[in-house]
């Protein structure tokens, strides 16, 4: 059934009261771009042998409710997109989910612009290696409860909270981070989240902080003191625009094999003093604008042995 009302634009209303769907395996893409219909109702679905929902209701734009508590997701290991571009839907009940086989949760809520309440307590996500832009610009989230996930064998965290910019606070501490290797724009534009506890991420595998906390302008807390930076390669635009933030402890940062650090602190304009002492930047060919707007930031207060960077100061 894979992509089999693809594109129906036009359709504001359909009956699959009669459909037997109990040998399916594949529904990916089924009402890709069903983007008038408003309502659907799937009560009948038996879904126990489906595999992959990956873009299943991708761009039902036009989608502000659905009933999902009769299906059974025991065997699917794909939802990658399911509900992307669902820009209307504002509230899913999920509560029957059983994700225990699911490998790839990437983009699965994204854009879902007015979704102001998600509950994932039963998520079983053990097996997820893929959660990138899992939330991405869900704009109207302004409290997400993730304590149930298992993040143990994710290795793709980029884009995941990319501008859920109502989102005022986040508990991570169950999160396991261990083989991550990308956190790029993890937080980008969170303009309300104004402390965030990330001691327990274990950042060993990290190659790529890049926009990490890009305008995170009300962010006046951060705690990063467990990083282990050794093989990150990119960290331009990490704290961009963090116009709060005031104070941050670096002193752990390994720069060892950074080669981009611009941007780095742009327009962090409440922060007054830093120490970057330990900074190596023998790799790095890019400090474009590294404190540019630093508006509070005396050359004096830049405390750092390294000569690229003292040199950075006087221009």
């Amino acid at each position: 059934m894979s992509y089999m009302f693809y594109n129906c634009s036009s359709l504001n209303n359909i009956n699959l009261s009669n459909f037997n769907t109990q040998n399916v395996t594949n529904m990916s893409g089924m009402f890709l771009n069903c983007s008038s219909l408003n309502n659907i109702n799937l009560s009948n679905f038996n879904t126990q042998n489906v595999t992959n929902m990956s873009g299943m209701f991708y761009k039902c734009s036009s989608l502000n409710n659905i009933n999902l508590s009769n299906f059974n997701t025991q065997n699917v290991t794909n939802m990658k997109c399911m509900f992307i571009n669902c820009s209307s839907l504002n509230n899913i009940n999920l509560s029957n989910f059983n994700t225990q086989n699911v490998t790839d949760m990437s983009c699965m809520f994204y854009d879902c612009s007015s979704l102001n309440n998600i509950n994932l307590s039963n998520f079983n996500t053990q097996n997820v290696t893929d959660m990138s832009c899992m939330f991405y610009n869900c704009s109207s989230l302004n409290n997400i409860n993730l304590s149930n996930f298992n993040t143990q064998n994710v290795t793709n965290m980029s884009y995941m909270f990319y501008n859920c910019s109502s989102l005022n606070n986040i508990n991570l501490s169950n999160f396991n981070t261990q083989n991550v290797t990308n956190m790029s724009c993890i937080f980008y534009n969170c303009t309300s989240l104004n402390d965030i506890n990330l001691s327990n991420f274990n950042t060993q595998n990290v190659t790529n902080m890049r926009c990490m906390f890009y305008n995170c302008s009300s962010l006046n807390n951060i705690n990063l003191s467990n990083f282990n930076t050794q093989n990150v390669s990119d960290m331009s635009y990490m704290f961009y625009n963090c116009s709060s933030l005031n104070n941050i402890n670096l002193s752990n940062f390994n720069t060892q094999n950074v080669t981009n650090m611009s941007y780095l602190f742009y327009n962090c304009s409440s922060l007054n003093n830093i120490n970057i002492s330990n900074f190596n930047t023998q790799k790095v060919i890019n400090m474009s604008a590294m404190f540019y707007k630093c508006s509070s930031l005396k050359k004096g207060n830049i405390i750092t042995n390294d000569n690229k960077i003292l040199k950075l100061q006087l221009h």
